[in-house]
């Protein structure tokens, strides 16, 4: 898709999003994408050994459990980097609004099979 030539308004892309654990691309820069998701309850363990994963919270309060690690709670406007091949396990209690960025062609459950794995559509 082309970069767009206006500002992309992160609360209109959100409001698209319809559906859990669904991420929806909304632009790339430097060979990333960065996806809107809406989050709720628990995902599953996986990691990305393609890349780090960084998680921007536009609303709400994600907890991002880390395998051999102390899990990270990040709140609205904190963001917070899993090193790329560390297992984790994003939940939240109730909905929290993200973007994700991560390098193209990432699948969002990486190496775990599960119903919650995403088609990559932009939005």
């Amino acid at each position: 898709m082309a970069r767009p030539e206006t500002p992309v308004n992160i609360d209109e892309k959100l409001a698209k999003v319809t559906g859990l654990w669904s991420p929806k691309t909304v632009l790339e820069a430097n060979g990333l994408e960065f996806k809107a998701v809406k989050v709720q309850g628990e995902f599953v363990w996986h990691n990305h050994p393609e890349g780090d994963e960084l998680f921007i919270v536009v609303r709400g309060e994600l907890t991002i459990d880390l395998e051999d690690r102390a899990s990270a709670v990040v709140r609205s406007g904190e963001m917070f980097v899993v090193p790329r091949g560390v297992h984790h396990r994003p939940h939240a209690e109730r909905e929290c609004e993200i973007v994700i960025m991560d390098p193209p062609g990432v699948v969002n459950t990486g190496e775990a099979t599960s119903d919650l794995t995403a088609d990559e559509e932009w939005i």
